[in-house]
């Protein structure tokens, strides 16, 4: 439903099938690729499922509309959504509860109806992780300049603990957002800074964990003058996945990830939360 209206079960399920009731909620989404993703992925398996696009940001919706799209497609028997920008942190108030890891990370990308209620998980951290290994295997993670502490940068930091860095600088223009993120991270790994040249030229890796380079947020997060060969470079935007900013890490010869992994692998383990069934990771990827 790219108009953002909510269709009733019944309706979508047309002969009274059973089939899966999921979808995606945010603003300017239409380029989305979640629901060829899903919807291959559950064919691939024999599953009937439908995905649709919950889009705030078209025919006459807003951003205030979140509570009343969640209500209704609850209402509708869907099994659960997905949750995407700028509704990642705002949507946890709208819960039952959280999994222990979308708590820690203060961020939700996907919401399962179950019996007992609305469960927030966050599956954008695994998803980062498993892409990150999957492109850049090996890379230093000693020390680390993350841009953006957003939802996407809670989950990023996150899967950067994870991975075994041991500094994690994080720069957002909303400094109060940088230190709420660092006081919620384990280990005492991550501290905020806003000096891009010499945290930069010290730095083994840069995340970009802000919509910055994405189709509708054109440029790059940083000066591409401050990049240098001794980088790894990561972006989450996937939209396009050869953002101006991997770009021109690639022309200075640094190894780069694009972020269609992460949105492959937070889709994977989504689908696995929705259907109770486990996505063919490289199935996955290979559709991409």
């Amino acid at each position: 439903m790219g108009d953002g209206a909510v269709t009733s079960g019944d309706e979508v399920r047309g002969d009274g099938s059973n089939t899966i009731l999921t979808g995606l909620i945010g603003m300017d989404i239409q380029s989305s690729r979640s629901p060829a993703m899903h919807m291959r992925e559950a064919e691939a398996q024999g599953i009937s499922l439908r995905y649709e696009l919950f889009d705030l940001a078209r025919d006459g919706h807003s951003a205030a509309d979140l509570a009343a799209v969640l209500d209704a497609a609850q209402r509708d028997g869907f099994a659960g959504v997905n949750i995407t920008h700028p509704f990642k942190q705002r949507v946890m108030a709208l819960l039952d509860r959280c999994s222990d890891e979308a708590r820690a990370i203060g961020a939700v990308n996907t919401v399962v109806f179950a019996a007992e209620g609305r469960v927030g998980y966050n599956t954008d951290s695994s998803g980062f992780a498993e892409g990150f290994e999957r492109q850049l295997s090996g890379a230093d993670t000693r020390r680390v300049v993350q841009i953006g502490a957003g939802g996407a940068g809670a989950a990023t930091a996150m899967a950067m603990v994870n991975l075994g860095c041991r500094e994690l600088i994080i720069v957002d223009p909303q400094g109060d957002r940088a230190d709420a993120l660092i006081a919620r991270l384990p280990g005492a790994i991550a501290r905020a800074a806003d000096d891009l040249v010499t945290e930069l030229a010290a730095a083994s890796g840069l995340i970009n964990a802000t919509p910055i380079g994405m189709e509708g947020y054109p440029g790059s997060p940083v000066d591409t003058a401050l990049l240098h060969s001794g980088l790894w470079v990561a972006d989450v935007v996937y939209f396009p996945l050869e953002t101006e900013l991997l770009r021109a890490a690639r022309a200075l010869g640094c190894r780069v990830a694009h972020g269609g992994d992460m949105a492959v692998f937070q889709a994977a383990g989504a689908f696995d939360l929705f259907t109770g069934r486990r996505a063919d990771r490289e199935r996955m990827v290979a559709n991409f």
